[in-house]
């Protein structure tokens, strides 16, 4: 009986023992430490830290952030070890809260980081400007531009060109559609038509049709899915390729550091029957990071045959094997059809712009995006970067590109044509940060390999009405049938030498190697006014072109102070021509054969500054030299139609002279309430962006032409507005003004107007958005009216698709949306 009590009571113990010790361990293991690392000036590093004595170790991430868990209760030494920065520790007690424990680091003097310039990306401000050396890029001394997106207040699920890029001085924007499908962005003279004018990217890699023979971008990423949009001006063509206007980048979001699942839904609704669906989810688990969306996207339009819909998906998944090595690989995958209503003539736009005259010209598009990116900080001195990307993409178009001043004969058969692209391409980057007479130097060397492969098809499609894209003669089109080919090969070089800690020279140097070629027929023909064959040939070709050359450029950057900065630079430009854009048949153009690239450089001057949360500004001055610039002209030869006893007149595209266009580019920003009081949580911005220009053609190859301005340079650009903040309440107001300007080289005006609309003036206008946004913990409401005051405006005269013709510009509307968080 004693027996059985005592082992009763033991049994007992053992029992409250467990519990006490489970209790005891909840506690004493559940503590957890977290903090993040940064540098003196704030930006997040990644390192290890350590608590000492304990073999416990975590890595901090790209946002510096590090986190222990299941800590005991105890003294400990936290320390933090970054190469290149003073080891730092702390002495801790964990008791029974979660610690927070965070350091700034200090660079070893024998250790160099990354050199930036000193500026403030963290105000209420709409732009800036980037860093001298960011990621693996030089910017030193550059025309640059920084829009951070999460600042924009307007029609984000309609991409409305003008308020995303409002900050960006002397930009000349197309208004193609009305959904903001495809961006049409031109700066310093250089045709907009689908940003072809500019080296375009996403996440540092290329995603234009093909980026050397044929660089339209046909995909634009939604604007809702970016972290910030990123320009560098003409003096990018060392480091990014060799086109004058520049480089634009997208830089999408990521998955959120601190969260292992987050989802954005966002609905949005306008006139028109405008519906924008926009999902996403990302987050960071181990050392996975992740970020997806998903975009649907469809419009009626606002004139007659103008429905259009449109998918768009992208993934990202990014490895962190340690705080120095990564590896991320990504997919985008988008499509829309577009049915297209045609341009007008003069006298029809100002009788009424709503209406159509095309009823089935369809446009579609698909894209097949994947690269993979890997980067490898040896030290704080040496970084690895590496991206390789491949695009399968096709653009199909069929209707009739005939002159709009003729109606569309419903049973005839349309025009088709289809291209596929096949293009793949590897860019390599070292940065080294080193010494050099007791400063600090940068120096950036870098290697590019591209191979690209078009089929372009066109000939005579179907006579029916739909989105049929099947040839008539689907083994040989009636028209043309060629594959382009092309590679290229460059290496390049810039460095950063500071000479004193004001003052820095940036040399930088290009070389080239490019080969295209074309390989297919074309039909050469003519038809009398009945559409009788009077001759035909089939003209078969296989031609090539290689050429090699250095491009040089030299950055020169003076920083006074935190408020003054001048800068200057220089760089060579270059444009190569593919045959790609020259075998096109196209009833309202015809191109020279023997069209030849394009050469010539950019200089940029200007002073920046900023004062944090008070102003920003930029005011620059620049002059653009364009050797053999291709333009259209207007020419006439006896009608074989009627046995050459009269002549016809035509488009004609070519190499028509060398072109000088100088202007100013300037931006100033300031929050009047800071001026007021610093201290104030309430934000009034107001900016002013404009451009001043002046363009002429300085010599002659073509009859006519020297002493014309240079087309599609509008002489006074014009952006401005307000913006008020307080809370959660965000209300935005922009004002545009674009003046009057010519469409094509001859500078034919509209008095009277020319019968097809493809010549002729592009008259000034003016248009004015109202924007608000309003959020409540996880939840953003947004509304806005585009073109406040319904002005009746067009940006653009198509020479081909989506016209030929006037494009009518959207008349008001209004949107609304709702945004979830989680």
């Amino acid at each position: 009986m004693t027996g059985e009590r005592k082992t009763g009571f033991w049994t007992m113990n053992k029992c409250l023992w467990t519990i006490v010790l489970l209790v005891l361990g909840n506690v004493l293991f559940a503590q957890s430490i977290s903090g993040t690392l940064v540098d003196v000036q704030g930006q997040p590093v990644q390192g290890m830290v350590f608590l000492d004595g304990t073999g416990l170790k975590a890595e901090s991430n790209e946002q510096g952030f590090y986190r222990f868990t299941k800590v005991k209760a105890g003294n400990y030494k936290v320390v933090a070890f970054v190469p290149g920065y003073k080891t730092a520790y702390k002495e801790i007690e964990v008791a029974s809260d979660d610690l927070k424990v965070g350091f700034t680091l200090s660079e070893l003097e024998t250790e160099l980081d990354e050199v930036t310039i000193s500026d403030s990306r963290s105000e209420d401000l709409g732009i800036g400007w980037l860093e001298s050396v960011s990621g693996s890029a030089i910017y030193e001394a550059k025309k640059t531009e920084l829009i951070e997106v999460d600042r924009i207040i307007g029609n984000k699920a309609a991409n409305v060109g003008r308020q995303v890029y409002s900050r960006v001085p002397g930009l000349n924007i197309w208004e193609n559609d009305g959904a903001g499908i495809n961006l049409g962005i031109g700066g310093r003279g250089l045709n907009p038509n689908r940003t072809s004018n500019f080296n375009v990217r996403q996440n540092g890699y290329d995603i234009s049709a093909d980026a050397l023979g044929y660089p339209e971008s046909y995909y634009t990423p939604p604007v809702q899915a970016l972290d910030r949009i990123e320009l560098v001006r003409g003096a990018a063509g060392l480091q990014y390729g060799t086109q004058f206007g520049g480089m634009l980048n997208f830089d999408f979001k990521e998955g959120p550091a601190d969260k292992k699942l987050a989802f954005l839904f966002n609905q949005t609704f306008g006139s028109f029957g405008l519906y924008n669906a926009f999902q996403s989810v990302g987050g960071t688990v181990g050392k996975f990071n992740y970020y997806t969306f998903y975009q649907y996207k469809r419009s009626k339009g606002w004139r007659p045959n103008s429905q259009q819909d449109q998918h768009n998906f992208f993934a990202s998944v990014k490895y962190s094997f340690t705080p120095f090595v990564d590896v991320k690989l990504e997919h985008t995958y988008m499509t829309y059809q577009a049915q297209q209503p045609g341009g007008l003539t003069d006298l029809e736009f100002y009788q009424d712009p709503t209406q159509s005259k095309r009823a089935r010209n369809w446009f579609d598009v698909g894209w097949n995006l994947t690269a993979m990116e890997w980067n490898y900080r040896v030290s704080s001195r040496l970084k690895f970067n590496n991206r390789t990307f491949h695009l399968s993409a096709n653009r199909y178009a069929v209707g009739n590109l005939g002159r709009i001043d003729r109606p569309d004969v419903e049973d005839e058969n349309r025009n088709l044509l289809k291209d596929d692209y096949n293009n793949w391409g590897n860019e390599f980057r070292v940065i080294y940060h080193y010494p050099l007479l007791g400063q600090r130097s940068v120096l950036l060397v870098g290697n590019r390999l591209y191979s690209g492969r078009t089929l372009r098809e066109q000939g005579e499609g179907s006579n029916g009405s739909g989105a049929d894209f099947t040839f008539v003669n689907p083994g040989e089109p009636d028209d043309s049938d060629f594959e382009f080919p092309s590679s290229n090969l460059a290496f390049f070089a810039e460095n950063i030498w500071n000479i004193t800690p004001k003052l820095s020279v940036t040399p930088g140097l290009r070389y080239e190697y490019i080969d295209t070629e074309a390989i297919g027929y074309y039909y050469d023909r003519r038809e009398d006014l009945a559409g009788n064959v009077l001759y035909e040939e089939r003209i078969n070709e296989d031609k090539g072109k290689v050429r090699s050359f250095a491009l040089v450029g030299l950055g020169v950057s003076y920083k006074h102070i935190e408020v003054l900065e001048l800068y200057a630079n220089f760089s060579q430009n270059f444009r190569a021509i593919n045959f790609n854009d020259i075998r096109v048949d196209n009833p309202s153009l015809e191109v020279d054969e023997n069209i030849d690239d394009e050469r010539g450089f950019n200089i940029d001057l200007g002073i920046r500054g900023a004062k944090q949360g008070k102003f920003r500004y930029d005011i620059s001055a620049f002059f653009l030299s364009y050797r053999d610039r291709i333009g259209s002209v207007l020419r006439t030869e006896p009608d074989p139609r009627f046995n050459n006893l009269v002549d016809r007149t035509f488009r004609y595209r070519t190499n028509i002279a060398d072109a000088a266009i100088v202007g100013l580019e300037n931006f100033i920003e300031t929050d009047i309430i800071k001026w007021i009081k610093p201290t104030s949580e309430t934000s009034l911005t107001t900016f002013l962006n404009l451009a001043v220009i002046y363009s002429r053609y300085i010599s002659n190859q073509e009859q006519g032409i020297e002493g014309n301005e240079v087309e599609l340079v509008p002489p006074i650009n014009i952006k401005t507005g307000l913006t008020y903040r307080r809370g959660n309440l965000g209300i935005s107001y922009l004002y545009t003004y674009v003046a009057e300007h010519f469409s094509d080289a001859s500078n034919a005006d509209s008095t009277p107007p020319v019968p097809t609309a493809v010549e002729g003036i592009i008259p000034s206008y003016y248009v004015m958005d109202l924007s608000m946004n309003y959020t409540i913990r996880f939840l953003k409401v947004e509304a806005g009216i585009n073109n406040l005051t319904d002005q009746s405006y067009f940006t653009r005269r198509a020479a081909g698709y989506p016209g030929p013709g006037i494009i009518p510009a959207k008349p008001r509307n209004v949107y609304i949306g709702v945004e979830f968080q989680f």
